[in-house]
Formats: structure tokens, sequence, C-alpha cells
């Protein structure tokens, strides 16, 4: 049979295929790689073209297993402890400044891990536990993926075994094309990295958490840093030294990162680097007036002027006066020196481990003049050189149109060596805004001018009158304006009017009754706190003192419920026809915020209180209070019928409950019932109140301790008349 060469070589590959199939079966680890040739194209350009045949190919994948890292115990970050030379400037300088840069590793770890999925640079070294892809497309068409093995080779198709460790992404490209170009023409390929290798570095010295780690192929010496903790306190921020092999390769002043976002000291790390953090170095605070007050590590920086570029600056609001230095001399005193800041900045000063500077604020020394009164922009204003009466004026926009310009008065407050003397100045602004001399006077540091408005002047009061008026609404009055006059610009009465349940409110009043009740609640919670520490003491049973505390607990909440009132201002007004209320007694001089509000006619008498039934009543003429009362179903049995009285609808109180001849406080004279006054007891619209009795005796408890009482002297009669029948 004849065997063309191209079927003999397919043939043989298939074979070889088998062959791996059967003496190393490695399904969970083996990837599957289909190479498709395309039709009418033939590996070899001598060979006639064979029909496709699709073959799989089973590459077994040799991963190193990562090394097992131990969990690093996660204490306090270096930015949160404190160092020795912290510690000495926060207890014998009084400053909380830190070492400069150690919170940038406070994060944790995760957040600062290198970013895997990120394109491999050409420079990037392949070594064990890379894998690699390759696309092929053209005169045949495949993918293969393959790791790189301990041996630092990886294994392709016919191509066979290709050492690649040691080689750039660049370099390893060109090989693999170069290799595969032996077997194939007219194809392209790409080479990409698929899940990379991880390695082991060590981060040793001064460290936040010394040890051994495994990191990304991709790390750099900074990523390895902010995962590993960065410096401890001890340890130096300037010259952290990458070591490969014994030698130092690189070296990183993590300076030029923080304070100049600077790089490209940085260096990307290979398997066995040993990062190492030598000792702090040489240590110098500097507090006050700069833009990042810290400590700072010096590392050839000299002079203070270097020491304040590191610290981002002066502030806005340093003063350039002054600098004060806490140095250490020879290691046995703490001196203390101050001098002119600018000058040492331009000095040739040397800058020592342990000196601390300080750099404060400017003096504020404002001179201000103050304007106050009947101008358009009262304040304060500086104080410029030749600065006068009408330009202080002219600078607040001017005199307001009610502003009295005969006179104005200008404080002056003079500093003596008995004292400060105060000067008062009379003005006519007339004359000074004309710039005559005499008024308007230069003015100096801290006067004060007011300018004075006109006598009684006061742009314009209102007061509201709403309800039954033929114009409510808000009404302006002139100074000494009366009710009466308000009520005829209103338009007058309604036929609806209700003169007598006029409610009149004043915010004057208001307060003052808001005033009373908080002074009598005051009052009331002193009287309760004395009362029942009296009872208490004096109880003499378990039941007495919990009824004392019983009764003090409702008296309290009482007490409470009257702190949550709130005054409404009502006074007690009697309106009356116009004509009649012209020169009364209540045709009252009017305030600012006045408020008249006269209701519409009503026929309802309320009863509240200790009756069966609160409720409301038709009013009738004929009907007494004690009508009303059994309407509601008459008294309860605590109602204390010797007192009830009436809330008018005048807002004023009236006693019901009265004898034949009762005494009238107000008139100061003794009356007989019926020939008092001329307003009836009870009116539409007026409340009955039956008020409680606050005082009970507890007959059961009182029977009690009379009966215990009788039966102890029965007892003790009993006794003696034993003994005398004895004797």
């Amino acid at each position: 049979m004849h065997v063309s060469p191209k079927t003999s070589v397919w043939g043989t590959m298939l074979l070889a295929v088998m062959a791996v199939l059967v003496l190393c079966p490695c399904p969970a680890s083996a990837q599957q790689v289909q190479v498709t040739p395309i039709p009418g194209v033939s590996p070899d350009p001598t060979q006639p073209p064979q029909p496709p045949q699709p073959l799989i190919i089973q590459q077994p994948v040799l991963q190193e297993k990562k090394a097992e890292q131990p969990p690093v115990p996660q204490g306090p970050s270096s930015a949160e402890t404190t160092s020795e030379f912290e510690r000495f400037l926060g207890e014998t300088a009084g400053t909380d400044i830190s070492q400069f840069g150690y919170d940038l590793f406070s994060g944790p770890p995760s957040t600062f891990a290198p970013v895997e999925e990120v394109p491999v640079g050409p420079d990037y070294v392949v070594g064990p536990g890379d894998e690699i892809r390759v696309s092929v497309w053209g005169s045949i068409e495949g993918q293969w993926t393959s790791v790189v093995d301990r041996n630092g080779a990886v294994t392709l198709p016919k191509v066979g075994t290709i050492g690649v460790t040691g080689l750039t992404f660049e370099q390893l490209r060109q090989t693999l094309r170069a290799e595969i170009a032996k077997y194939y023409t007219g194809f392209e390929m790409n080479v990409s990295m698929g899940p990379l290798k991880t390695m082991r570095i060590y981060v040793v010295g001064n460290a936040h958490r010394p040890g051994s780690y495994t990191v990304s192929s991709l790390s750099t010496l900074v990523s390895a840093l902010f995962a590993t903790g960065g410096p401890a306190k001890t340890g130096t921020m300037r010259a952290i030294r990458l070591q490969r092999a014994g030698a130092t390769v690189a070296t990183l002043d993590l300076y030029d990162l923080l304070l100049r976002g600077d790089k490209s000291g940085d260096s990307r790390l290979q398997p066995e680097d040993v990062i190492f953090i030598p000792p702090v170095g040489a240590l110098v605070g500097i507090t006050g007036s700069v833009n990042t007050p810290a400590i700072y590590e010096i590392r050839g920086e000299r002079r203070l002027s270097e020491l304040v570029a590191m610290a981002g600056g002066l502030s806005a609001v340093a003063f350039a006066g002054r600098v004060q230095m806490e140095r250490i001399e020879g290691g046995r005193s703490r001196s203390v020196m101050d001098a002119d800041l600018a000058a040492v900045l331009e000095s040739d000063l040397e800058i020592r481990s342990g000196d601390l500077f300080r750099v404060f604020q400017v003096v504020p020394d404002r001179q201000l003049v103050r304007l106050t009164g009947a101008v358009n922009s009262p304040g304060e204003y500086g104080l410029n050189p030749g600065m006068r009466v009408s330009d202080l004026i002219a600078m607040a926009g001017g005199l307001r149109y009610y502003a009295y310009r005969g006179e104005a008065e200008l404080t002056r407050v003079t500093v003596t060596p008995a004292g400060p003397s105060t000067e008062k100045i009379r003005i006519d602004l007339d004359r000074a805004l004309a710039g005559q001399d005499g008024h308007d006077i230069p003015l100096k540091g801290d006067d004060y001018l007011f300018v004075r408005a006109v006598p009684e002047w006061d742009l314009y009061r209102t007061v509201q009158v709403t309800g039954e008026v033929r114009f409510p609404g808000s009404f302006t009055v002139a100074k000494g304006e009366r009710l009466s006059s308000v009520l005829e610009r209103a338009g007058g009465y309604t036929d609806r009017a209700y003169l007598r349940g006029a409610v009149f409110v004043r915010e004057q009043v208001q307060q003052l009754q808001q005033k009373g009740i908080e002074d009598m609640v005051s009052r009331m919670r002193r009287e309760l706190l004395a009362q029942g520490s009296a009872q208490l003491s004096t109880s003499v049973s378990t039941e007495e003192i919990q009824a004392r505390k019983a009764e003090l607990e409702a008296r309290q909440k009482f007490v409470e419920a009257l702190s949550e009132l709130k005054a409404t201002g009502r006074m007690t007004i009697r309106l009356a026809h116009l004509r009649l209320l012209k020169g009364s007694e209540y045709d009252i001089e009017l305030a600012d915020g006045d408020q008249l509000h006269i209701p519409a006619r009503t026929s309802a008498v309320n009863v509240m209180g200790s009756v069966m039934s609160l409720g409301s009543h038709i009013y009738q003429e004929k009907y007494s209070y004690r009508d009303y009362i059994a309407m509601s179903g008459g008294y309860t049995r605590y109602a204390d019928t010797g007192n009830v009285y009436a809330l008018k609808v005048d807002g004023s109180a009236r006693r019901l409950s009265r004898g034949v001849l009762d005494w009238n406080d107000p008139s100061s004279r003794w009356e007989i019932a019926g020939f008092s006054e001329d307003i009836p007891d009870i009116e539409p619209g007026d409340t009955i109140i039956v008020p409680e009795k606050l005082e009970r005796i507890a007959w059961l408890r009182e029977v009690k301790d009379i009966t215990q009482i009788l039966m102890q002297m029965a007892v003790t009669a009993g006794v003696v008349i034993e003994m005398l029948d004895d004797d």
C-alpha cells in the first residue's frame, strides 16, 4: 500500500499523541488544544493539498503551587502607634504632630494589592508558573496554552519543548515565532500571558510586619511595601534598599513619591528579592503656620528653608517676624531660642536632629471704627490713614432719610496712665458732610459714631381687627391712637357682632402672663418639695407613707401640666357702641401687634368640672347656674359645691356660689346678692366650672387608726384596774 509523505507525517503525529494519552492520563490538569489546518494549504509547499483533519491534543499543564502564606497578625498600623520622638514632643512641647508619611500605610493591605488583569509589558521576565497563550492563524489555525514548568520550559505541539525562563516577554514572542516558523509558513501569531506566577520576597529590617511574602510577579517595590504595612516608626522612609543576590540594586526615597509624586525610583521585584528598611535617620519637627506640620526625616537637608519647603511652605497667616526653635544641646539639655523668621530663612542656620521649629500666626492688629444708627450700612469699617467722619458716612452709603442731622455722637476712648478715658464729642452732621473743620474731624482707632433718628421715630404700627366688623384687616395706627378710632376705620360692628365676647390680645401682656406662669410653677415646685418632706417625716405607718407618696406624685404631675401652659395675652375688655366707647376706660391706646377679634353671637352655655355629664346647653335668661348644672346631671361625689365659678365670655371669672352678703374685692365693699352689678351671672358663651375637692379624708384609714388607739387605751386601763384590785 502506497502512503504519501504527508499522510505518514500526520499518522506519526496521531500515534504520538495517542501514546501520550495512554501513558500520561492527567484529565484533571490537561487542557484541550484544537489545531485545524486550512484546506488547500500545506505546511510543506512541495506536498499536494489534503482534506483537513482536526486534531485534538491534550497537553498536561504543570503549575507550581503557591507556597502557603502564614496569616499575618493585623495589629495597629505604624500610623496608629507613636514613636519615642513623638511622645517626647507631645509631653515636653505640647504638640500633636506625627512622623510624616507613615499614615500612607494605614489602610488594609488588600486595598493596595497589585492589579493582575493588566497588559504585560515587553520587559516582563518570564518564569516558572507563568501561563503562555499562543494563537495562530493563516496556513494553520490553533490555540495553545502552556505553563512554564519548573525547568523554565514550555511544550507546544510539533514544536516541542522550548526553554523560556529568563526571557522578557518581547524575547518570548520572538523565540516562539522563530520556533513555529521552522515547521509552518504563511501564518500570523499572537502571544499573550494568562495567570502569572507568584514569587517569594523578604521584608526585613525596621518594617512594620517583617517576614517572607508571596506576591504577584507584577509587584514592585512600592506595592510590596503597601502590602506588608510599610516601615515602622523606627524605620526610614528615605533610603529603603532593594537587595538581589547580595547586592543593592535600587534605593527608594518615599519622600519623592509623597512630596513630588515622583515614582521613578520604583523597581520591579524578582523572586527571592530582599526589601531592607534601615533605621530612621535624623528627625526634625515643624509645627504651627505651615501647610503640613509634621516630623520630617532629613537626608541632605541642612537649612530651615528646605525644611519649610518639605512642609509645603508657610501658610497664608504665617507671621514672618518670629520663629521659635527648641534644640537638644549635646544630649544633656534642651534650649529655646526665638528669632526673626524671614532672617533665619535667609541665613545659614543648620538644622539638627531633634530640633523643633514653631511658626506663629500674624498678630491681629485691626484698626476699626464703628458706625451705627440711621445710616444705610451700619457696622465696622477699617480705619484708613486720614479718614474723617464724612468719609465713614460715605462708605456706609450715606444717611437714612429719617436721620437727625442736627447732632451725632462720637465716642472716643483714650488710654492714659490713670486708665481709659472716655470722651463724648458732639458733631453737626450737616457741617461734617460739608467738610467743615471742627465737625468733620479725623477718626482714630475704636471710635464709635452714633447717628440718631429723628425724635420718637417709628415707621408705623399695625393692629389686626377680625371678626364681625365691616372691613376686617390690618390697620396702621399712629402714636396715641385709640381703640374706638380703629373700629371706626373698620366700618363699625356688623349686626351679628357679640360685643361681650370680644377677644383682645397684646404681645406685651402675653410675655408678662407667661413669666407669671413660670414663676407660679417654680413656687409650687418649691412648696410641693417642702410639704412632701414634712408629710413623709410625720407619717406613722407604711400605709400612710404610701398614700402620701401617691398624693405627692399626683401633685407633681399637676405642676408639670401647669408648666406646659402657654399664655394667650388676652386682656378683659368690654366693648360698647362707638359713641359710648369713646372716652371710656376701655377705649385704650393701641400698641404695635395688638389683635382684636369680635365673634358672632352665640347661644351656648358650657358646663365643665365635677358634674355627671360635661356638655353645652342653650342659653335661657331665666335659668341660673344651678339649672345648667342640673341639666348636666348634677354634682359628682367630690364636687366642691361652695366654690363654683364661671369663666365669662369676656375672659373674666366670677364666683357663683355666694351668700346673701358677699365682699367685692375690686370695689372694696360688701354687696347684697342681686344688687351687686348689672352684669348677669350667666351670659351666652359663659363656661360654668365645678371644681373638685383637693383634700379628702380617708375615713377607713382614720377609723382604723382610732380603733387601734381605743383598743390600746382599753388594754392599758384593764391592766391598771387589775393592779389596783390586787393591792
